[in-house]
């Protein structure tokens, strides 16, 4: 009793709708004050203001500046991955999906200051990488819609029986508790990353061109690495909520989608776009799959009372 009592406190402290919208305007103040910071900054450095022996590509043309609201809206939307966790599993997968899609997307504000704009277009790396991810763009952006389609597709009712209602309770109370313990090790793990990420656009050494080379993979490398334990834990803790056959390849598959976003991290180029729209393919196709599964079981349902 005093365990679910100290789970309901930490929910409504973290995870509550109070909190979801303040931290959403506390977040778009930051995002706002940081885009301007940014601006002030690079406007300092083309008038010599002040001097950096080396900057960032960040810190060369105002276009990059949009990058750093960008990051902060990032943040807040894995906030939201974690609020929807204990709500719906399906939500919160199409959360990965939306994050990883704005991060394209933040990706291609970076790449735009950065065009070489030439008659060569596709023999240019970075130009090529422009071109790749912005296709890669719409077609998340189409998949992810199919996604929200077939999440809201419900064939069967839920059971009302005491039995079903305690399981439903049990694995609700475990994702929560799983919620919960994400929202401080997002706070850690986002401090950390923005007070490296501050410190290395102002240097130019060679350990932090290495450590930067991969800007856009900051935080989310490390955080899609906790989703994956935090999946996997998801996935032993539903069974005891169900057995049902298409619900477990659903959301090991579920599981096999985040790890291809988080392997995707570790490339670069046309290979890590791929692997970011196959990631997302691969859930929707395996909800697809699911969602015939549990039409097929209730039509069978409804066969067998008729009968």
């Amino acid at each position: 009793m005093e365990l679910s009592k100290l789970l309901e406190k930490l929910y409504s402290k973290f995870l509550s709708q109070r909190t979801k919208d303040k931290s959403e305007q506390f977040i778009l103040w930051i995002a706002l004050v940081s885009f301007i910071i940014h601006l002030i900054i690079i406007g300092l450095i083309y008038l010599n203001i002040i001097s950096i022996a080396e900057p960032s590509k960040l810190l060369k043309n105002p276009i990059a500046a949009i990058y750093t609201p960008f990051s902060f809206i990032l943040i807040y939307e894995v906030y939201l991955l974690i609020y929807y966790l204990p709500k719906s599993t399906s939500i919160y997968i199409s959360k990965q999906y939306e994050i990883i899609a704005l991060i394209i997307i933040r990706r291609l504000f970076k790449d735009l200051s950065d065009l070489s704009l030439s008659s060569n277009w596709f023999n240019m790396k970075n130009d090529l990488q422009f071109t790749f991810d912005l296709v890669a763009s719409v077609l998340l952006f189409y998949l992810i819609y199919l996604f929200h389609i077939q999440r809201t597709k419900v064939y069967r009712a839920v059971k009302n029986n005491k039995e079903d209602s305690l399981s439903i309770a049990k694995f609700i109370n475990a994702k929560k508790w799983i919620a919960t313990a994400l929202v401080p090790i997002l706070i850690i793990i986002a401090i950390y990353s923005f007070l490296n990420w501050s410190i290395g656009i102002f240097q130019s050494n060679e350990t932090n061109h290495i450590s930067f080379k991969n800007i856009n993979n900051i935080f989310f490398e490390q955080f899609f690495n906790i989703l994956i334990i935090a999946d996997v834990i998801l996935l032993l803790f539903s069974f005891f909520h169900t057995d049902e056959f298409h619900k477990v390849i659903r959301n090991s598959g579920f599981i096999i989608s985040t790890i291809l976003i988080r392997i995707s991290f570790s490339v670069n180029g046309i290979v890590n776009t791929v692997l970011i729209v196959f990631a997302v393919l691969f859930g929707l196709i395996i909800l697809f799959i699911h969602n015939k599964f549990e039409k097929k079981l209730a039509q069978e349902i409804k066969e067998t009372s008729e009968i």
